[in-house]
């Protein structure tokens, strides 16, 4: 059976462990980032780190955002005297080794999933902070200030278009060409800035539908395919490490291998 190649559309800061995994697994990975991240030191990041003190919860959505706070503000973590929330296990990995006590973690590695278990707690009339992308989805704040929370927002990094969009165009042309087994995304805008690029949105997910094996981080960026009308899957956990072992084992039944 040969090697599956899959296509990685993450932003390249961030794909080095998919790639990996890819790898481990016995297939080849194609980098062609749809996304890209930029840490920037905004009013309202300086506002939060100037306030930190009056924070009864700060929440970190990303590893991004830490990657931010330590490059403009490297005293920040060690000296946060709050409660701390993560979306996704990365995210609280990340915190726990830098000394960050996780104290609060969904399941469900969503923005819901948050809301879900500050409601299941009875977290309420709190100020919470937290620094994220502008882009980011609105559902998190405005479900935790339904919980008569106060909310500061800091915009931590930016979401970018792609700066190379060769690299992605060049990934379209070998779709085209049935180069490619399967495709990943991890985010709406991945898959939204992915269709920008595109030429004919149409063929483009007929082609993902069809020819390959499309595979969603989890629920919310699987929503936007739908918008696309791309047919897809997405693990349980909604995890790199769990993306990819679902794509490896629906590769590999569709292709008569039992392992």
């Amino acid at each position: 059976m040969k090697k599956p190649i899959v296509a990685i559309t993450r932003p390249a800061d961030r794909a080095k462990k998919a790639c990996e995994i890819v790898e481990k697994l016995g297939g080849s990975a194609v980098l062609a980032p749809t996304l890209d991240l930029k840490p920037v030191n905004t009013d309202s990041l300086k506002n939060l780190v100037e306030n930190v003190d009056s924070l009864d919860w700060i929440v970190f959505t990303s590893p991004t955002t830490i990657d931010s706070l330590n490059l403009f503000y490297p005293d920040f973590l060690e000296n946060l005297n709050c409660n701390v929330a993560v979306i996704g296990n990365k995210t609280g990995s990340l915190l726990k080794k830098q000394g960050v006590n996780v104290d609060l973690m969904p399941d469900d590695f969503t923005a819901e999933g948050l809301v879900e278990e500050f409601t299941k707690l009875d977290i309420k009339n709190q100020t919470i902070g937290i620094p994220r992308t502008a882009s980011a989805r609105d559902t998190l704040p405005k479900g935790l200030e339904k919980l008569d929370n106060k909310v500061i927002l800091a915009e931590a990094y930016k979401s970018l278009f792609p700066m190379d969009e060769k690299s992605v165009e060049e990934l379209i042309r070998k779709i085209e060409n049935s180069e490619i087994d399967a495709i990943t995304f991890t985010s709406p805008l991945t898959v939204h800035n992915f269709f920008k690029i595109s030429k004919d949105n149409e063929k483009l997910a007929e082609l993902l539908s069809n020819n390959l094996l499309t595979v969603s981080i989890g629920p919310i960026t699987a929503k936007v395919l739908d918008e696309y009308n791309v047919e897809h899957i997405y693990p349980d956990t909604y995890t790199v490490p769990d993306m990819m072992e679902l794509l490896f084992k629906v590769w590999r039944d569709s292709n008569g291998r039992q392992d």
